[in-house]
């Protein structure tokens, strides 16, 4: 039987940044979903503040050098990899000059959320899939972690739709407790907006928020899950009120294993309903 693929996008891996929930959980997962017998691809984004010489990071030079365009001025997209030698698997990190030179994450050094941060968001996104795409690669599933990924659902459904790589992908959001209080560009919408999308798609990212992002995402999603065990009351609320399979919160000892089977849940329920 041919193994399921299962494409994780996280905008934090452990070693390569400080150890979060997040960071934690997207170094785990993947490893332990291919050692359960799935195969996988690992994306992240190449932040100023990862130290590429002590991870050996390199540039995948036929996979680099396509350019994007992002509210109207067109952006080098470099891809990067490196390994995690225990775990025997890659990352690939999305880089750019213009957006992830910056030593830091999310905010400055005086703690003020980074006014770029909405178009960062959308060149990851894109980036990603634009990359999956040179690699010929076909994903059953894209495991989405965390609000820079909150795009990808929305694209998979809609631009990429009827692209032979994404055609048949289901996408798995999964929403954490890594909020903000600021919005993100008030134009975020009009500059995620690709050449196949319409307003209406687009509708939902309007207003910026931390909230409306995941919400936004798992209104697009197949799949969502509860990342952390106590999130935003509203998102909380939302999630009970998908109609698509949602899976609780699981704990760190269980996680891997539930995650596998519930990626396979989601498989599994389209396969019913194209009955």
């Amino acid at each position: 039987m041919k193994k399921k693929r299962v494409l994780f996008i996280s905008q934090e891996i452990t070693p390569f940044l400080p150890e979060t929930e997040l960071s934690l959980a997207a170094r785990k997962l993947p490893q332990g979903v291919q050692e359960i017998g799935k195969e996988i691809r690992t994306f992240m984004p190449r932040f100023g503040c990862i130290n590429e010489r002590r991870h050996q990071l390199h540039e995948v030079i036929r996979l680099s050098g396509m350019n994007m365009i992002i509210n109207d001025s067109d952006h080098p997209l470099i891809i990067k990899v490196a390994s995690i030698q225990s775990a025997r698997m890659q990352v690939y990190f999305i880089d750019n000059e213009d957006y992830f030179q910056k030593k830091c994450l999310y905010t400055d050094e005086k703690g003020q959320f980074l006014q770029d941060n909405d178009e960062r968001a959308i060149f990851f996104c894109r980036g990603v899939l634009e990359t999956v795409k040179k690699l010929g690669w076909t994903p059953d599933v894209i495991h989405c972690l965390g609000w820079m990924s909150s795009l990808i659902p929305m694209y998979v459904k809609t631009s990429y739709k009827d692209d032979p790589i994404f055609s048949n992908t289901k996408v798995v959001y999964s929403v954490y407790n890594n909020g903000f209080k600021e919005a993100l560009n008030t134009k975020f919408a009009k500059k995620a907006m690709m050449d196949a999308n319409t307003k209406d798609e687009l509708k939902a990212y309007e207003k910026p928020t931390f909230v409306s992002l995941n919400k936004a995402a798992m209104q697009w999603a197949d799949g969502v899950i509860k990342g952390s065990a106590d999130i935003d009351e509203e998102l909380e609320k939302y999630m009970k009120q998908l109609q698509v399979p949602v899976l609780k919160y699981q704990p760190e000892d269980s996680f891997v294993q539930r995650y596998s089977e519930f990626y396979d849940e989601v498989l599994l329920e389209e396969e019913i309903l194209a009955e």
